[in-house]
C-alpha cells in the first residue's frame, strides 16, 4: 500500500504534509500506557480454508446483502467454537452446513464487532467444517476510525450512489487493509490467515466488475442484472480481498501468457496504455530479479474515485487512487513521478506482501519496506542510477525529517494502534535499510537471499527473522549485528566528520563522531581518497562514538569522500572546505556526490568555487539536479545574476525537461523584466501544463490584464500547474466572472488538488467582488478545515486563512461575509 501519509508527503503542499508528521508525533505520545502493551500475534485457533461469497448491492441504502459459505478447520488444538470479525452487520442466520442442509448455530455478537459462534461439536485439525452466514453489510453506519495512514476504515465504499454529484461516476469498491474486509464479510481478519475464495457479484448489467483471480462466469438475470463470479484458486490473506463495480473501460494487455488489464473511467480510457503500459516490462523485471515468476493468474489495475489512501495491492487486482488518471499532456510533466513509482510499488507487493505476507502488523516491514525499495529498483533498471539515487534520497530525507521517527523500531511490537505502523519508519527507513543490505552483501547474494525467502515461505507468512536467515543462507555471513541495530533498534547515526592532513607523515586523518542519542551504530562503509589524479577506495568500519581513521597518501588529497557509495542512512555534517566539494562535483560519480556539492555551493554562490559549481549544475546531465539548482538560484546577487542569466534564459527557451524549463521560466518571471516577454509568450504555446503555468505566472507579474485574457482562454483545457497559475491570475484580479471556474475546480478536486489550490482559493475568496461567491468559498474552506483538522497543523492554518478573509471582506465593507468567515473560524476551532 502507498498510504495516505506517503501520498501527502509527495503529492500535497507542505501544509498537510507537515501537519501529518505532527499528527504522528501526537498519536504516538497520546497513550503512553498503551505503548507499553506487547502486541502479540493473536493465537490461531481456527484457520480459514476457503471463502465463498454471494453479494448484491442496495445503492439507495448503501447496503450490501451477502451470503457466505466459509470453510474452516482447527489450526492445531480441538475446538468447539469459532470467533469471526464482523463489523457493524445485521446477522440473519448462522448455520453449519451438514449434508447439504443448514443447521442453525448459537452465537453472540459482541459490540457488533465480533461473532462468537458455538459449533455443533468439537472439531479436530484433521476435520474441516463449513459455516453459512446470511448477513447485511452497512458500511456507512459503521462507527470506525481511520488514521493518518488510511483515512477511513469502513471496508466497503459507495461512491456517488445516487448519481447526484456532477462529473463523478457511480462506483463501488473495497479497502481491506488493515482489517476492513470484515466490514463486508465475516472472517478471521488477520494477515496470517490465508484462504482461497470465490466471489459472485450481482450488479446492474451496464457495470463492469473486478475481483481477485479469474472471472469464471457471467450470468444474465431476468431483472436486468448480471452475476459475475470471480475465483481465486491460490490462498491469500483476507485483507487482500477486493471488489470493484462501475462504468470502467478495460484495456487488455498481457505478460507472457497472462492477462494484464487496466480498468479506467471512460474519460481516461484512451490514456490507459500511456499510464500503465510499462506494467508487463515491470513484471518481467521483478520476476527475473527475484527468481520467482509472477505467481498469480492475472494482474489488473483499476483507478477509482475518492480512495481513502494512495493505492492498495489486492492480490491480482491493485486499486489506485485517482491521481493515476492523467492525460497525455499531464504525462509530459510526469517522468518518474509519484504515479509511476506507485505502479512499481504496488506490483512488487504481489511478491512481498501477497505471495509472502507479514506474519503480523508488527512485521509490516517485510511487506512495505520491500515495496518502497522496489521503487528504487525499477528506477535504477529503467531510468538509470541518478534517478534511483534521487528516489532514494527523497525517501531518506522524508524519514530524517520526521521528528517522531527516530524513536521507533522497524519491527515494532509496541504501538498504540496497528495503523501507526504505516509510517516513515516502515516505508522510507525500511526501504533505505534494504538498500544498505544490498550494498553490503552485493547484489547477487542479496537477490539470492530474496529468492530463498520467497520460495521458503510461498503462500505463507514471513517476518524479519526469516528474511535474515534467508540472506545468511545465501551469503554465508552472519547478519544478527545488522538486524539487531536496524530492524530491532531505533534511530540512525548522526555523523560529524572532520579531516586533518599531515604533510610530514603523508597521513590523512578522518575524525568521525556519532552525535545521536541512543545506540551507537556499527557501520561498514567506503572512504574514497582522490589524490594525484587517482581514486583509492578504503573499506572501513565505524564502530564507536568517536572513531579516528588514518590513511597513508602520497600527496595531499584533493578530496576525501566519506561514504563513497552514498548509501548509509544517516544525518551528516561533513566539514570539508568548499574547494573539496567543488572537486567532488566534477570528479565523484554519483548523484549524491553532486547533490552534496550543490548544497555546499548554494550558501556560497558569491565565492568562485561556489559559483563554478552552481553554473555547472545548471547544465547537469540529470534534470533533477538542474531543477534543484534553478529553484535555489539567488538572482538578487549581481554576480550570480550576470553569470547565470544566459544559462537560465537558454533553459527557459528549450530545456528538454518540461519541469526544468518551467522552473527556469519561474526564475526569470521573478525578475519582472518585460525584456523576456517573448520567451513567456512562446512558452504559452507549449503542450506542457507546467511550462504554460510558469509562463502565465511570469506574464501576470508584468501585465496582469494580458495574463487575465490568456487565463480566460485556457478555461476549457487546463490541468495541474496551468490551473494553479490561472487561479493565481484570477485571484490577483478578484473577478467575479472567473469565480465559477475557480469554485468548480476546487470543489471537484481531490484532497491533493484542494490543498494545492488552497492559498490562491483563499486569496480569491477574500477579494472576489460578489458576497455570494465569497461565502461559497468560506464554506468550502471551513469544510476542508473540519475534515482534516485531525492532522494537527491544518486547523490553525485554516483558521488563520479564514481570519484573513474576514479582514479582507471587512475592508470591502462586506460585513455579512466577514461574519460568515468569523463564524467559520470558530467552527473549525471548536470541531472535534
Amino acid at each position: 500500500m502507498i498510504n495516505f501519509k506517503t501520498l501527502s508527503k509527495i503529492a500535497l503542499t507542505g501544509i498537510l504534509a507537515a501537519s501529518l508528521t505532527a499528527s504522528y508525533a501526537q498519536q504516538a505520545s497520546s497513550d503512553s500506557a498503551r505503548l507499553k502493551i506487547y502486541r502479540a500475534t493473536p493465537a490461531r485457533i481456527n484457520d480459514v480454508i476457503h471463502t465463498k461469497l454471494d453479494v448484491r448491492f442496495d445503492y439507495k441504502k448503501r447496503y450490501m446483502y451477502g451470503k457466505e459459505w466459509a470453510t474452516f478447520k482447527p489450526h492445531f488444538y480441538p475446538t468447539d467454537s469459532l470467533r469471526l470479525d464482523a463489523k457493524g452487520m445485521d446477522i440473519k442466520n448462522i448455520s453449519v452446513v451438514k449434508n447439504g442442509k443448514n443447521v442453525p448455530l448459537k452465537y453472540k455478537y459482541d459490540d457488533s464487532l465480533s461473532l462468537n459462534i458455538q459449533l455443533d461439536k468439537v472439531y479436530h485439525n484433521n476435520e474441516s467444517y463449513v459455516i453459512y452466514i446470511d448477513y447485511t453489510s452497512k458500511p456507512n453506519e459503521l462507527k470506525v476510525k481511520g488514521s493518518a495512514a488510511i483515512n477511513d476504515a469502513k471496508g466497503l465504499y459507495f461512491i456517488n450512489p445516487d448519481g447526484t454529484e456532477k462529473d463523478k461516476p457511480i462506483q463501488i469498491w473495497t479497502q481491506g487493509e488493515t482489517e476492513g474486509s470484515s466490514a463486508w464479510f465475516p472472517t478471521i481478519d488477520r494477515p496470517e490467515q490465508k484462504t482461497t475464495d470465490e466471489i459472485s457479484m450481482t450488479v446492474q448489467s451496464k457495470y463492469v466488475t473486478l475481483s481477485n483471480g479469474k472471472l469464471v462466469s457471467q450470468k444474465k438475470n431476468a431483472d436486468g442484472t448480471r452475476t459475475d463470479t470471480w475465483k481465486m484458486d491460490l490462498p491469500h490473506s483476507t485483507y487482500l480481498f477486493m471488489m470493484a463495480v462501475g462504468d470502467f473501460k478495460i484495456y487488455r494487455d498481457h505478460w507472457r501468457n497472462k492477462e494484464v488489464n487496466y480498468y479506467m473511467e471512460p474519460k481516461y480510457a484512451p490514456y490507459a496504455k500511456d499510464i500503465f503500459g510499462l506494467t508487463p516490462e515491470m513484471i518481467e523485471f521483478y520476476s527475473k530479479l527475484t527468481g520467482v515468476d509472477y505467481p498469480w493468474n492475472k494482474y489488473s489495475q483499476i483507478v477509482v474515485r475518492d480512495y481513502v489512501s494512495g493505492a492498495m495491492e489486492n492480490t491480482t487486482a491493485t486499486l489506485h487512487g485517482e491521481f493515476e488518471n492523467q492525460t497525455k499532456r499531464q504525462l509530459l510533466d510526469s517522468y518518474y513521478d509519484f504515479g509511476m513509482s506507485t505502479i512499481a510499488h504496488e506490483l512488487f507487493h504481489q511478491w512481498f506482501g501477497d505471495y509472502v505476507t507479514c506474519e503480523s502488523w508488527s512485521n509490516l516491514t517485510v511487506n512495505e519496506s520491500f515495496a518502497n525499495f522496489s521503487e528504487v529498483l525499477w528506477a535504477e533498471h529503467k531510468y538509470g542510477q541518478d534517478v534511483a539515487d534521487d528516489q532514494n534520497h527523497q525517501d531518506m530525507a522524508q524519514y530524517l525529517g520526521d521528528p517522531a521517527a527516530a524513536d521507533k523500531d522497524l519491527v515494532r511490537f509496541y504501538y498504540v494502534d496497528k495503523e501507526d505502523v504505516f509510517d516513515d519508519v516502515t516505508y522510507q527507513k525500511g526501504g533505505r535499510i534494504l538498500n544498505m543490505l544490498r550494498n553490503y552483501l552485493g547484489k547477487d547474494a542479496f537477490y539470492k537471499g530474496l529468492n530463498i525467502y520467497l520460495k521458503t515461505n510461498a503462500f505463507k507468512n514471513g517476518e524479519a527473522q526469516q528474511l535474515r536467515l534467508a540472506l545468511e543462507q545465501a551469503s554465508g555471513r552472519d547478519l544478527n549485528w545488522f538486524f539487531n541495530q536496524w530492524y530491532y533498534g531505533a534511530g540512525h547515526p548522526v555523523f560529524d566528520i572532520s579531516y586533518k592532513w599531515d604533510d610530514a607523515s603523508k597521513t590523512e586523518t578522518v575524525y568521525v563522531k556519532q552525535k545521536q542519542d541512543g545506540q551507537i551504530f556499527s557501520i561498514p562503509l567506503a572512504v574514497d581518497i582522490y589524490a594525484g589524479g587517482k581514486k583509492e577506495r578504503h573499506k572501513v568500519w565505524v564502530n564507536g562514538k568517536e572513531d579516528t581513521l588514518t590513511f597513508q597518501v602520497a600527496s595531499k588529497p584533493d578530496l576525501v569522500n566519506f561514504d563513497g557509495d552514498k548509501i548509509i542512512l544517516c544525518k551528516k555534517t561533513d566539514n570539508k572546505p568548499l574547494d573539496e566539494f567543488a572537486f567532488q562535483y566534477f570528479n565523484a560519480p554519483l548523484y549524491m556526490d553532486r547533490f552534496e556539492a550543490i548544497e555546499a555551493a548554494q550558501s556560497k554562490e558569491t565565492e568562485a568555487a561556489g559559483q563554478k559549481v552552481i553554473l555547472a549544475a545548471l547544465k547537469d546531465k540529470y534534470y533533477g539536479l538542474r531543477l534543484k539548482t534553478v529553484r535555489a538560484l539567488k538572482m538578487n546577487n549581481q554576480a550570480v545574476h550576470d553569470a547565470a542569466l544566459p544559462i537560465l534564459t537558454a533553459l527557459a527557451k528549450s530545456d528538454a525537461n518540461t519541469l526544468v524549463r518551467a522552473a527556469a521560466l519561474t526564475a526569470l518571471g521573478k525578475l519582472k523584466d518585460p525584456a523576456y516577454m517573448n520567451i513567456y509568450k512562446d512558452a504559452i504555446g507549449s503542450q506542457s501544463y507546467a511550462v504554460q503555468g510558469a509562463a502565465l505566472t511570469a506574464i501576470n507579474g508584468i501585465d496582469s490584464l494580458q495574463a487575465l485574457t490568456l487565463a480566460k482562454g485556457f478555461e476549457k483545457d487546463n490541468l495541474g500547474a496551468l490551473t494553479q497559475a490561472m487561479i493565481t491570475v484570477f485571484a490577483t484580479n478578484g473577478s467575479s466572472e472567473a469565480w465559477p471556474f475557480v469554485y468548480d475546480k476546487f470543489t471537484a478536486g481531490d484532497v491533493n488538488t484542494k490543498f494545492g489550490m488552497i492559498r490562491n482559493f483563499g486569496a480569491m475568496t477574500g477579494k472576489v467582488k460578489s458576497p455570494e461567491f465569497a461565502q461559497q468559498g468560506i464554506n468550502e474552506i471551513k469544510a476542508l478545515g473540519i475534515k482534516y483538522k485531525k492532522f494537527g497543523g491544518v486547523g490553525p492554518f485554516i483558521i488563520n486563512m479564514l481570519n484573513n478573509i474576514k479582514d479582507d471582506r471587512a475592508k470591502m465593507n462586506d460585513a455579512a461575509s466577514a461574519k460568515v468567515a468569523d463564524d467559520a473560524a470558530k467552527e473549525v476551532k471548536d470541531a472535534k
